[in-house]
């Protein structure tokens, strides 16, 4: 292998592979970042078996070859150059390579290609297409609604399910559920599968804020789901099980209803939880009734208490509701509406928020209990 790539090119390829490299496996080869001319440029991949991400770099190919080096070290190097510079790059051997930059050279050694696991590539004909800004505002606004606690796995991925030309994304802990309906480009036949949240969180780092679609894939065997856009490739395993029937959960009704600024309320529940991770992370939500039109925020502890309010428009009942500060909070920052209705049935059942405007998205959170 023997070719030439511009300095920045090749950092940002390996910044986006090196969020798949392995730091814990007892493979050494899954540490590594393979590197193979490919397509007329240098392609760069990355797996810890879970998810793989493939990079092209665009460059001028002397020779053709294949080599993994310790993605950490290389990334180092390449971002030790000069930018705008060319970084010339030359395989020494089946596991060693010599990088060049100006006066500056590097020489690496590394693992022998054939030991790299296989990844999946794109291939011809995605399964649909999807709009990148809409997919990532998507998973912006579900993802983080997944469980982290290993303790039941399939509740650490997002439901992802294919109707037509509706794609609904759910994730959900066991405090809290997010749900949001979005339109593909192409129609596709019922299917449902689970998405490791980790996947989604890194496709959301790449996808960008245009229109342009993002290739989605689906593997025959339907163990495999990949997505692919310009210069980049994402693949995950998905995850087996069942996903929690969540609908049944989702509150259909509702004896009090708020409208509120998203901003405003997101202002007050974080001076809340500046006092409410002191003690037990719980802070309120007081309705007065209509006749006020604010919502009250508050949060007691022994260091202290605060209470913020927010003008709202109200109907219905007058009601006082705990919740957790982290939850409240993670759901309001990662939505994107101006205003949200929120939507309660009584002090000790789910609050639903719902951005205005928008019948695609609806979040769960579980209330509190607290002594008074």
């Amino acid at each position: 292998m023997k070719l030439s790539v511009m300095q920045e090119n090749l950092a940002r390829g390996l910044q986006v592979v090196s969020r798949a490299v392995s730091s814990r496996s007892t493979l050494p080869v899954l540490a590594n970042v393979l590197l193979r001319t490919e397509d007329a440029g240098l392609k760069l991949t990355a797996t810890n078996l879970e998810i793989g991400i493939t990079y092209w770099v665009p460059g001028r190919i002397e020779s053709d070859g294949a080599l993994t080096v310790p993605a950490r070290l290389i990334t180092d190097v390449v971002n030790s150059l000069a930018p705008g510079e060319r970084v010339d790059l030359e395989q020494d051997g089946p596991a060693a390579l010599y990088l060049r930059c100006g006066r500056q050279k590097a020489h690496l050694r590394g693992i022998d290609a054939d030991e790299f696991p296989v990844i999946p590539s794109a291939g011809e004909r995605p399964t649909t297409r999807i709009s990148q800004r809409v997919l990532k505002q998507a998973l912006s606004e579900v993802v983080f609604a997944a469980a982290t606690d290993e303790a039941r796995p399939i509740l650490t991925g997002v439901l992802t399910r294919f109707e037509g030309d509706r794609l609904t994304l759910a994730a959900a802990d066991n405090y809290r559920i997010a749900v949001k309906t979005i339109a593909t480009l192409a129609p596709v036949e019922e299917t449902s599968l689970v998405v490791p949240a980790r996947s989604y969180h890194e496709l959301e780092r790449i996808l960008g804020d245009t229109d342009d679609p993002v290739d989605v894939v689906l593997a025959p065997s339907k163990n495999q789901i990949l997505f692919h856009l310009e210069g980049v490739d994402l693949v995950s395993r998905l995850i087996d099980g069942q996903f929690p029937n969540y609908q049944q959960v989702l509150p259909s009704s509702h004896s009090t209803r708020v409208v509120v600024d998203r901003e405003e309320l997101l202002k007050a529940v974080r001076l809340s939880a500046l006092i409410a991770t002191t003690s037990a992370n719980v802070v309120k939500l007081r309705v007065d009734g209509e006749a006020e039109g604010v919502v009250t925020i508050a949060a007691a502890a022994d260091v202290g208490d605060t209470e913020g309010q927010v003008e709202a428009v109200i109907e219905g009942e007058a009601l006082t509701v705990a919740f957790n500060a982290r939850y409240l909070q993670e759901a309001l920052a990662n939505l994107d509406a101006q205003q949200l209705t929120l939507e309660f049935t009584g002090p000790l059942s789910p609050g639903v928020l719902k951005p205005v405007g928008d019948d695609g998205y609806v979040h769960v959170i579980m209330p509190v209990r607290t002594p008074s």
